[in-house]
């Protein structure tokens, strides 16, 4: 992979009217990179979590990071072309990557846990076969780390990445709106934030979405699983959804990993993060906070 560095200092984000301090109450930061411009979040204080997610934006991660930035430093993106995020022209998972990997280079992030959910984890895996030495640990949400086989996955990514699928959801926007509702993000929102979280998802956004997915079979798959099997004796912990692994992703991290704790949210759909941020938020500090700084 091509090393795209930033290419400027990072500034904050001139928010949008939609995004309230109630809705995200932390600054959010913009980094040049090559020709996109990042947001991030930087949040909290503590061992540093890395939390990444590739298709929709960082939204997603709000409840936890509510909860875990009072033990840890908690670090999130919106991948180019998503959330806050701009871009110019198609956008792929390698530039995901890229974006993870400047942003980890300007914040020099060191001794990080890895948070990974949906196309972040092989985003993420995938950047940092650079720099496997500043990763401590990982924590797999409803995520996959391996090259996709099976008629069934494949044929999903393969509608989902399709021309028809996208411009389908361009034009009606039935994706973030079914995404929006309690089988989705919003089991514990209310109206306000579940507004805020489909205004980033405009034709642009949804356009993104899809390009990500189209994407996948393209990827660097070598390079994901050389990082991976690196990480095979570091702690991690997987969190799925009990709704929501008929493909099996849980044994095969099984597999992959020989220090690893699984946990099942009852009732759980893919956000898992969203559906139950207390349980998901205390699986990780429970495995990766000092022990002086857990709280009872």
């Amino acid at each position: 992979m091509t090393i795209t560095s930033a290419t400027a200092p990072a500034t904050l984000v001139d928010r949008p009217d939609w995004l309230t301090h109630d809705a995200w109450p932390y600054p959010v930061h913009a980094l040049p990179v090559g020709d996109h411009t990042v947001a991030y979040t930087d949040a909290g204080d503590g061992p540093t979590l890395l939390l990444v997610h590739t298709g929709m934006w960082s939204f997603v991660w709000r409840d936890v990071i509510a909860d875990l930035a009072r033990d840890f430093r908690c670090v999130t993106l919106d991948a180019p072309g998503t959330g806050l995020s701009s871009s110019k022209g198609r956008v792929d998972l390698t530039m995901s990557s890229q974006a993870i990997d400047a942003l980890v280079r300007h914040l020099d992030l060191r001794d990080i846990v890895l948070v990974l959910h949906d196309l972040g984890g092989i985003a993420t895996l995938h950047a940092s076969a650079a720099w496997t030495d500043r990763v401590r640990g990982l924590v797999a949400v409803n995520t996959f780390g391996w090259r996709p086989s099976g008629v069934r996955f494949r044929s999903m990514l393969a509608l989902m990445g399709s021309g028809i699928m996208r411009e389908l959801d361009v034009l009606t926007g039935w994706l973030p709106r079914l995404t929006s509702t309690t089988f989705g993000v919003g089991r514990h929102w209310n109206r306000p934030l579940r507004k805020t979280f489909l205004a980033a998802l405009d034709h642009r956004g949804r356009r993104s979405f899809h390009h990500y997915i189209g994407s996948v079979m393209r990827f660097d798959f070598d390079r994901v699983d050389a990082a991976r099997e690196t990480y095979r004796s570091l702690p991690a912990v997987t969190v799925f959804g009990a709704r929501n692994d008929y493909l099996g992703f849980q044994a095969k991290w099984a597999e992959a990993l020989d220090d690893l704790e699984q946990i099942e949210i009852p009732k759980g759909n893919h956000f898992p993060m969203c559906d139950a941020p207390t349980a998901v938020a205390e699986a990780i500090r429970a495995r990766f906070a000092p022990a002086a700084e857990r709280r009872a």
